[in-house]
């Protein structure tokens, strides 16, 4: 597996992971329909011609679930059991339809689980930045990876 096991991860390391990815209209519309969220300000250029920032926005929670799966290849496909929560979430800066994203990952904490010997639990900061270097995206996370398997 290309992910990370548990004894791989220090604190203060920081993974500046390769593969970025374009959010384009029909990624924001297709998410907004099977997601249900009607809001206009991701669907109507008219009506967001009108606000502060003149065009439809991406929705949050997409920009929150790429930017999750942009770190899969490098830290966790394979080697974890469960995400355990989300923490902290801020978006600073808006997104719209052509921005390239791209994460980079911090390891915050990380303590060996207490009920799971071949388990631990690694908190995470992703944060998510455009194509021009600003954050648009920041979160914490907390998942449970697995340990090396003893040979």
């Amino acid at each position: 597996m290309s992910g990370k096991y548990f004894e791989e991860l220090e604190v203060g390391m920081t993974i500046q992971h390769r593969i970025g990815r374009t959010i384009t209209e029909a990624d924001n519309v297709l998410f907004c329909s099977i997601t249900m969220n009607t809001q206009p300000l991701h669907l109507n250029e008219e009506y967001a011609s009108q606000t502060e920032f003149g065009h439809r926005l991406v929705n949050g929670i997409l920009t929150m679930g790429l930017m999750v799966g942009l770190t899969v290849s490098e830290l966790t496909e394979g080697t974890i059991v469960a995400n355990l929560g989300y923490d902290h979430v801020v978006h600073p800066k808006p997104v719209f339809h052509g921005d390239t994203i791209t994460v980079e990952t911090e390891v915050l904490e990380k303590r060996e689980s207490a009920s799971k010997p071949d388990r631990g639990i690694v908190r995470l900061k992703h944060r998510g930045k455009n194509q021009r270097g600003e954050v648009v995206c920041e979160l914490e996370r907390s998942v449970m990876f697995l340990k090396r398997p003893q040979a």
